[in-house]
């Protein structure tokens, strides 16, 4: 059995450049947690860029998604892969400070999934003013039809409790993944405990998002149609 803590999971995609300044950040902020981890770097099937050249320097670990390039089998990847009680998932680009970390785990003693809120009292976003309205839309309209009493069910940046994660199934191929694997833990596990914390929502470093608008929403809306259907179904 590992006596691993904490696996930190960052999928990537060609995000070598921000790694390179983020990573030495994230190393340092877990160190000095005085704690055990390790980091998965989850990258693309075939390589890109020098990403898994810079995980060598900062003690990371190199791990190519499969089977395909979506975004989801990098989440599916890494959950496989994590070894620790604890699994973390944040962003490549910089716009999840790794200085956060400690204030979500401060929070784990009463919870199974802690979530960085952009939208609960005193979070913010520096994301411009068309993309924070859509953001909040979508997590309005997702926790209201899924009935999850959450304010940011589309932030990535959260701690889950190992041993939970490891049995859901997620199905989903692009970022709406993210609110899959939520509404699956409230199903499957009815008595979970959620805690959220404010957060401050950064832009990236350097680069340009990877996230395509229209995949973005088509795919989002079809997994909220599949997930109230679902929902509906088995209630």
């Amino acid at each position: 059995m590992s006596n691993i803590q904490y696996s930190i999971i960052l999928p990537c995609y060609q995000e070598a450049e921000n790694l390179t300044e983020l990573l030495p950040r994230l190393n340092q902020v877990l160190k000095n947690l005085n704690t055990s981890f390790e980091i998965l770097i989850i990258d693309t099937p075939n390589k890109m860029d020098d990403t898994e050249l810079v995980c060598s320097k900062n003690q990371a670990k190199y791990i190519n998604r499969s089977p395909t390039n979506c975004y989801a089998d990098a989440v599916r990847t890494g959950i496989n892969a994590a070894q620790g009680e604890w699994i973390i998932f944040m962003d490549a680009d910089g716009s999840h400070p790794p200085e956060f970390i400690p204030n979500m785990i401060s929070k784990i003693s009463n919870a199974d999934l802690v979530i960085a809120s952009r939208y609960m009292h005193g979070g913010d976003s520096e994301n411009n003013f068309l993309l924070v309205l859509m953001s909040k839309l979508l997590n309005i309209i997702y926790a209201k039809l899924l009935k999850i009493d959450c304010h940011d069910v589309s932030n990535s940046l959260r701690i889950y409790r190992a041993s939970l994660l490891k049995q859901l199934k997620p199905t989903c191929q692009n970022f709406d993944v993210v609110e899959e694997v939520l509404f699956k833990l409230k199903e499957q596990f009815p008595q979970i405990k959620i805690v959220e914390i404010p957060f401050t929502f950064k832009k990236r470093f350097y680069g340009k998002s990877k996230r395509s608008l229209l995949v973005f929403i088509v795919s989002y809306l079809r997994t909220l149609a599949k997930l109230v259907y679902h929902s509906k179904k088995n209630h």
